[in-house]
């Protein structure tokens, strides 16, 4: 891959990574542009490692709360009186929560990064799951905060989480319907979707290294990946700052109708031929 096709992915990972558009419908996009094939090993495997650039972003934006969180959590799990605060409880919440979608991924990987990675699953994901988005934007009570949460709510999150293992359907936009549906304001719901894309995200950017290390270097590259890499993190630094502030203000109504729109162009271009 040359370098300005990187910075291009990289941009649009660091854009869509947490936007509940689907950054692997983008890059799925974007790549066939290129002329990379969706099911490529070494492409499937440069989304995911591209992807800890903007989970490397989020950590950096979120270090307080989850330093403190990863102290109340250990300090709980060797001292039983430590284990009432908050930040304990929310350490097993999230960890309940990315469970699902980790195991999951780990024991269909090769169907997931196979048999549902064409670009007419990645349509069918984006336009079917954005009716779900729209219906849990619109009947979800927002009033509950982050402090209300319970492991019902972590198990139902995680659950539905694992939806996203097909593309399109969007991780954070699965994660954010769910906890709309559990009764969360949206800043909370935007929140947690940061908090439990970490672990499942981070884990899937070792696995593929460690699986796909080949393939990337006699594919992809490992330059053009680095570069990719680098330019997520500092794209997506800045989305997040962005993120939540536009949804302390605003519906998720905008991202409803991307969602629509694009997935009708991509239905567009994949039956003219144009894509595939």
């Amino acid at each position: 891959m040359e370098w300005w096709q990187a910075v291009i992915v990289g941009i649009i990972e660091g854009i869509t990574e947490f936007l509940p558009i689907s950054s692997t419908a983008h890059i799925g996009f974007f790549t066939s542009l290129f002329g990379y094939s969706s099911t490529d090993p070494s492409i499937v495997a440069f989304s995911a490692i591209i992807q800890a650039g903007a989970i490397m972003a989020a950590i950096i934006y979120f270090w307080k709360d989850i330093w403190r969180t990863a102290k109340a959590f250990f300090a709980g799990l060797v001292n039983k009186s430590k284990r009432k605060s908050f930040d304990y409880k929310f350490g097993w919440l999230v960890l309940i929560g990315s469970l699902p979608i980790v195991i999951t991924g780990v024991f269909l990987q090769d169907f997931v990064e196979t048999a549902v990675r064409s670009l007419w699953w990645m349509v069918t994901g984006m336009i079917g799951f954005t009716f779900v988005l729209w219906w849990a934007d619109k009947a979800g009570s927002r009033n509950r905060k982050e402090t209300s949460m319970a492991k019902k709510d972590s198990v139902i999150i995680g659950l539905i989480q694992v939806i996203a293992l097909i593309p399109g359907v969007s991780r954070s936009g699965a994660a954010t319907a769910a906890g709309l549906l559990q009764g969360f304001d949206r800043v909370t719901t935007t929140r947690l979707a940061f908090f439990l894309g970490i672990p499942a995200l981070f884990g899937a950017a070792v696995l593929q290294i460690a699986a796909h290390h080949q393939e990337i270097g006699a594919g992809v590259g490992w330059v053009a990946t680095g570069i990719g890499t680098v330019v997520s993190f500092v794209v997506a630094l800045v989305c997040i700052d962005w993120l939540l502030k536009f949804v302390s203000r605003h519906s998720f109504s905008v991202f409803i109708w991307y969602r629509f729109a694009l997935g009708g162009v991509l239905l567009v271009l994949l039956l003219a031929g144009v894509i595939s």
